[in-house]
Formats: C-alpha cells, structure tokens, sequence
C-alpha cells in the first residue's frame, strides 16, 4: 500500500510537470504569433493615398471657396479640397433650421431660421495620414501667447477632436488634401445639424432615418460655406407623430485671421457681450474679461484721415439686412424703414450708410442668394401664432465682433402691437379705436418694433431705465414730449404714452418710441473707431473716464439693466420717474376705454373673441401698473459705479416714495376696482371678475409679504441714514387698508372677505412655514432663527385679533360678515395655538 501511495503521488508530479511544459510551449507558440502580427503590421506599407484625378473626376461638380467643395451626384458622394493655408484658421460653424417639420413645434421652437448648432473649428494635420477637425472652447484663455502662462493654460485646456478625416488624394501641388466627407455630411453628427441632443429632444426627435435622409446641395463662397441636407427623424417621445422630416443648414464660416480688437464691457453701457477667464492680464489673480458684441465698422482705405477729421464716411463693410420674400408686401416698407432709420445714429459715431436694408433678390437677380447663407444677415417672417419678434446674432467668441444676425418676425405680432395700442392709446387716439387698423398706422407700429429689433442685432440690451429719467408731468407737456420722446431709448420697453390724457392734444410724435439720446450716445461708445489706442485695455480707460463724465452731466444717458431685481427705475411697460403718479393717469385712460371695449372690437358677423383678448389686454395693463408701484416697496437702487465715483452703490427708495405706493395699493389694488367689472362685457364673455380679481390682490399679498421684501425693508431700518419705511409701519399701513372697515365698524362685501382671508392666511404662511436655515434672496440672506421678522408678524397678528373680537361684537355689521369674522379668529388662534 505504501509504494502504490507514493507511486500515485509521483505520477501526480510528472503530470503536472508535462501539463505545465504544454502550457509554456502553447503560450510560447501564440506569441511567436503575436510578434509575427505585429511585425508583419509594422513593416506593411501603408496605405497608398490615391492621386487628386483618381479621386475627383471630371463630371463632378465644382463650387469654389476658401474650401473648394466636389460633389458627385450621381454616386451621392462629396468631397472637400483644402489648403494647407486653411490649417490653424478658427471656423465658426453655425447650424440652422432651414424648412420646419410639420408638428414639431415647441413653444417658439422648430421654425425656419431656429439655431440649434454653434462651435469653433480648426482643421490640423494628424497622424497616419488624418486630418483632423478640432473643436475650440474659449471659455479658459491667455490672451497674451509671450506671456508665461500662456503654455500652462494651453496645457490645461486641450481641445476636442470632434472629427478625424483620412486623406482621400493630395492636391495636384501635393500642398492641399482632398477629403471624403460624405460619411460626414449624411451621419447624424455633433458638429453638423442638431448639435446636441437636447435640442432635438425639445424638437421631439428621435433616430436619424438614414433611408428617408440625404444631401441638397453644398455651395462654397471666398468666406462660407452652406451644406443643406433634408433630414428624416424617428418621433422620439412623441407620440402625436410617427416622424419629422426637416431641411436643415449648416454654415462654415471663416473667421477673420486677425480678430477684431475688443471692445471692454463697461456695465454703465448695455451691451450683449461674449467673455472667458484671462490668465494673461492679472498677474495676482484671474480677470473675467467681457467684451462687447458689436459689427466691425471702420472707414474705406484712404478715408481714415477723412474719418479722424470729423467728415463722415463710409464703412468698409456697412450692416445691410434682406427682407424675407415671404414677408407681405405692405410691411416691407415699414420693416426696412425700421432697419434705416438707424443711419441717423451712426452718423453720430462718423460713418453714413452704415446700415440699411434691401429687399430680397430674386432668383433671376441672384441665383447664389439664400436666407441660409451665412454672409446674409435677414428679417425672417414667420407664419406663427407667437405674438413675438426677436433680434439674435452670431458673433466672434475670440473678439465680440458680429458676423450675422437673423431677426424673426412672427406672425401674430400684429394682434399683440393692435391690442397694445388701443388699450394704452385709444384714450388719446381715435385711430386706435378699430377692430382692424389702417396699414398705415399698423404699418408705423411694425417699424418701431423692427427698429427695437435691430438694435439688438448691433449688440444693444434692453434700457429698462429709460423711461425713468423723464418726469411724469412733462408726458403731458406737448411740445416737450414731441421733440423729447416719452423715453430715451427706443431699446427700452415703454410702448406708448399711456400718461398722456384726451385734453393734453399729443399727436404720435409724443406718443411712438424712437431711436433717442441714448441708443445714439450706447452707439459712439460702442463704434467709434478710435486706432490711437494701442490695444483695448489702454482703449478701455479712456472711454470709462468719457463715460463717467458723460453721464454726471447727463442724466438722460443712464443705463437700468433688465435684470435688476430690486431697482424701481429698471422696470419694462413703465413711464416716467413716478411709477404712483404714472399709473394714475394709466388708470384714467384705462376707465375711459373699458365700457368702449365691445363697441370697438365687435362685428356683425363675429363672435366676441377679440373682445375678449382686449378685455385680457386691459386687465394685464392694470395688473403692470400694480407691478410698477409694488417694486417701490422694499425698493433698492442701483447705480454701478467704479473706483474714480463717489457715493453709494446701493440706497433705498425713499421713505416718502414708499408709503405712497402703499397707500397706492391701499386705494387701487385692495379697495375693489369695480369699474373693471363692466357688466356688458361680463354677460358676453367667459369670465369671472371675482376669480380675476381674488388671484390678481393674492399675488400682490404675496409679493408684499416674502422673506425677500422684509428682509431689504428690516435692513433698510439699520441702514438707512434717513428715516426709513420699515416693515412694522408696512403691517399697520396694510392694516388699515385692508381692514378699513373693521376700523370704521361696517360690514365687509364677498370682495374684500376674500381680501382679508387672503392676507390673514400670507401673515400665518410665513410664521408657520417649516424653517430654513439660510434662503438666499440675491444681495440680502434670510436667517430664520435669527430674523425679528416672526416676532413682528406675530404681534400683527395678535392685533388684528384684538379688532376682529371687538369688530364682531357690533350690532352694525351683518350675519355674514360677523360669520367671516369669527372664522378668521378661529384660524388665527388655532394656527398659532392662542387660547380662545
């Protein structure tokens, strides 16, 4: 037994001995033949690139440019020829929808015109015979390349290779490579079409069809070129739809191979603008460096000694606009007048003709013309329902200069600029007193929005502090306001002159926003060329000085971002330096039209849907002038100042100005405006004054009574030099306001029962609310634990019981009003567990 047991284990041994020797020389045999591979790869030859005739033939079609383009139509193959000068250069490439799919609207999105791709590109030799497309973000930058930074953010900051190429053919001077892009242009890609999927997540698109897909054309220009491709989608999410088939435009675009010198933002002038973090400028820190979106508009070689005189000139390359051929033929006057009008304005910075429009050409007149070019900037009409116009532009990231602009017209602004101006005007202007408008007065209203339009186009921001640097009174100064304007700068939102009363006899010159001292004044700043400055930071400090003297000796010129949460003065729809005093006569001319509102709007053969929409207008008219005097109370203004201003940055509005605009409310929001309640027009139309009315004072309430609007109103009290409105003394002027008769020991009506739960309820709401530890209320925080604010409104509280219990006693007040009473105590003491 003993010699079996050790024989067994021996053989044991021996086989696994023999099995590990098979496996070494198994594993010894594979990478023999491992290497042999890798050999015989490394020593085959490569790929022999084919010669320029082998692969362009001919018959193919030829369209020349700064990218020389091939396209073989009858194998549905294209190709791209470039130069080794294109190497380096920055392409900005710009995606479109040029025809909208049938059902794909999102909102305003899915129509012609709708951008939904833009990114730099830079075409680089790479290896194994690639040519590479690399996409270029200029979010992280050193603007200066001597400077010794600049290799460490170059480091930190690769760019994407978004596209690898195999070079078909070497160009016949082997200095230029040919390209097989027809893989390129048919996928579905992100650096053509739909840049990402959430734009076509939003159109509700889903997979590319690629049998229902294909190529339109691709035309190549000395600056651009525009691929068209018809696209077939699956219906993604949708399911109202099986597919989407769309035209979509792509453009290369060839960007300046020097940039434009930069213009710095300064926040005293409103400009859209484009920025990154400089590495290069700061030496102890990171600028955020912002520069302005502006065209390039310098004088004509041989005209710059002209242009530094003084004389005016004409640009190099002036701004021109084509109307859309779809537009109707009666706005197209009014809509390049819009365009032109700003000639004037530009005449101020020393150039004439700078800009204009023109019709579109016809097909005849230009057959390589297209709204989808990129060297074409456009007023595109929309056949929409959206009540709306805008003004986009295309611009260079590495400098601010715009390339191109396509403005979009919808349809339906028409019924917004009718219903707009008879409700603020029909008061003063019989003209605004019809169903349907004469063109010509329609026809005035369209230029004035183009020409708000294009003052975007030439980076301009909304103004919404425009208005407020006009007394209320001189609105209704006829002579004043007819040479003046009602507002300073047409990029403001104040439409019309609603301050102007029957009797003051002002005629559209004091009614209509123009293009006025600061759109002209934000146009010098922004466009004077000005070459004795050796770069833009030199540029910038003189201009920031132009500036600060210019607006301490005008006061017309300053500037109210649309942005500002807390500023009175930064308001759209306003008039004026007195939001209470503007609003009161907005509210005299809006009881004047009311009981007009069916006779104007309503024909024999219609129903009452305009009516109706007026009657709306109305209502949202009231409810903005609400809103401006609202943002009085709690109110902060801002005025941006920089090192070489004196005083605050920061104030509050004065004491005086906001017990008004409660007193205000008082009068006109919580006493029930029942003229609004028109009986005529109620027995006609599907709505409820008593609805309107209750959600339109809830959303006073609630605005009024926020953590955000105590908080600035506690901080004004600690701040403030002078006496401020503090939010006790806001509780008390509310209290009696809205329990006016409790005080007087009368009955309250069903309107203001609603009114006194709705505030009652509020005041509970915020000391009840669950607590957080910090809400963050843009400049101010709110500390809940820490706050005097739950204090406060307890002890209101606990007051308004007090008149409540004494109120209800009276033998003066009805059943229902005592019923109301006694519920109001009862929810007061339950929520805030008092004992009866």
């Amino acid at each position: 037994m003993l010699k079996s047991k050790y024989t067994f284990v021996l053989l044991v041994m021996l086989g696994l001995g023999l099995s590990a020797q098979a496996q070494d020389k198994k594993k010894e045999k594979e990478g023999k033949e491992e290497t042999a591979k890798k050999d015989s790869v490394n020593s085959a030859k490569p790929v022999k690139i084919k010669k320029f005739e082998d692969v362009i033939k001919p018959e193919m079609q030829l369209s020349p440019g700064f990218i020389n383009t091939y396209s073989d139509k009858e194998n549905f193959k294209y190709f791209f020829h470039l130069s080794d000068s294109i190497f380096g250069r920055d392409i900005l490439v710009v995606n479109r929808i040029a025809e909208a799919s049938a059902d794909m609207r999102n909102g305003s999105f899915g129509l012609v015109g709708d951008e939904i791709g833009e990114s730099v590109y830079r075409f680089e030799k790479g290896p194994k015979d690639n040519i590479f497309m690399r996409r270029i973000s200029f979010s992280e930058y050193n603007s200066d390349s001597t400077n010794a930074m600049y290799q460490s953010v170059m480091k930190n900051n690769v760019q994407a290779i978004a596209k690898a190429f195999p070079i078909a053919a070497y160009g016949k001077d082997s200095s230029s490579f040919v390209l097989d892009v027809t893989e390129f242009f048919n996928s579905d890609n992100n650096v053509l079409y739909f840049e990402n999927q959430k734009l076509k997540d939003r159109a509700g698109m889903g997979a590319q069809q690629n049998d229902r897909s294909y190529i339109k054309y691709v035309r190549s220009y000395s600056s651009n070129l525009e691929i068209r491709a018809l696209k077939t989608y699956s219906a993604g999410m949708n399911p109202t739809s099986t597919e989407y088939t769309v035209e979509l435009n792509s453009s290369f675009v060839l960007l300046p191979e020097e940039p434009m010198r930069p213009r710095l933002v300064d926040e005293r002038v409103g400009y859209f603008a484009v920025g990154y973090r400089d590495f290069g400028v700061d030496p102890q820190g990171v600028e955020i460096r912002k520069m302005i979106k502006r065209w390039r508009l310098e004088p004509k070689a041989g005209d710059e000694e002209k242009y530094l005189r003084g004389e005016l000139v004409e640009p190099k390359k002036p701004i021109v606009f084509y109307i859309d051929p779809a537009t109707p033929k009666k706005w197209v006057p009014y809509l390049m007048q819009g365009v032109n009008d700003w000639q004037k304005a530009f005449e101020s910075v020393g150039f004439k003709n700078a800009i204009y429009a023109r019709e579109a050409p016809t097909f005849e007149e230009d057959s390589a013309w297209s709204l989808d070019n990129a060297k074409y900037s456009a007023i595109i009409y929309r056949p929409s329902e959206i009540a709306n116009a805008m003004g986009p532009s295309i611009s260079d990231p590495r400098s601010g200069e715009i390339i191109e602009s396509h403005i979009f017209w919808y349809h339906n602004v028409t019924k917004v600029l009718h219903d707009w101006y008879m409700v603020q005007c029909g008061a003063i202007d019989p003209e605004a007193r019809k169903l349907e408008f004469d063109d010509e007065l329609m026809g005035e209203l369209i230029r004035f929005v183009s020409s708000h339009e294009v003052g975007h186009t030439l980076g301009l921001l909304h103004n919404f502090g425009a208005s407020s640097r006009t007394p209320v009174e001189k609105l209704r100064d006829k002579e004043w306001v007819e040479e003046h304007g009602h507002t300073t700068s047409i990029m403001d939102y104040a439409r019309f002159n609603y301050v102007a009363q029957p009797e003051d006899n002002i005629g559209t010159a004091g009614i209509f926003p123009r293009i006025n001292d600061y759109d002209k004044w934000a146009l010098y700043w922004g466009y004077k060329w000005r070459p004795e400055f050796k770069n833009e930071q030199e540029e910038q400090k003189a201009l920031v000085k132009m500036v600060t003297d210019t607006l301490a000796q005008n006061d017309r010129l300053w500037f109210g971002n649309e942005m500002e949460p807390m500023d009175p003065r930064s308001q759209n729809e306003d008039l004026g330096d007195d939001a209470m005093l503007a609003s009161e006569y907005g509210m005299k001319n809006l009881k004047r039209i009311t009981p007009q509102i069916l006779e104007w709007n309503t024909v024999d053969y219609k129903g009452f849907e305009a009516a109706t929409e007026v009657y709306s207008a109305v209502f949202a008219q009231y409810y903005r002038y609400v809103g401006h005097v609202l943002k009085n109370v709690g109110g902060v203004y801002h005025d941006v100042r920089i090192g070489m201003n004196e005083g605050p940055e920061y104030t509050h509005v004065k004491y005086d100005k906001q017990k008004r605009a409660v007193a205000f409310l008082n009068e006109n929001v919580f006493e029930t405006p029942i003229w609004l309640n028109e009986e005529d027009i109620y027995n006609k139309l599907p709505n409820s004054f008593g609805i309107e009315i209750s959600t339109m004072q809830q959303g006073v309430i609630e605005s009024l009574i926020k953590r955000f609007r105590i908080t600035t109103l506690m901080n004004a009290s600690i701040e403030s030099e002078d006496k401020a409105y503090s939010f006790t003394e806001l509780l008390n002027d509310l209290n009696k306001g809205i329990f006016r008769e409790l005080y007087n020991k009368e009955s309250v009506d069903f309107y203001r029962r609603n009114l006194q739960k709705m505030y009652v309820e509020r005041l509970i709401q915020q000391v009840t609310t669950e607590e957080n530890s910090s809400l963050i209320m843009g400049m101010y925080s709110y500390h809940h634990y820490m706050s005097d604010m739950k204090g406060i409104i307890v002890d209101e509280l606990k007051k308004e019981l007090k008149l409540i219990d004494k109120t209800k006693k009276s033998a003066k007040i009805d059943d229902l009003t005592r019923i109301h009473l006694e519920a109001l105590a009862s929810s007061i003491r339950k929520k805030l567990d008092l004992d009866d």
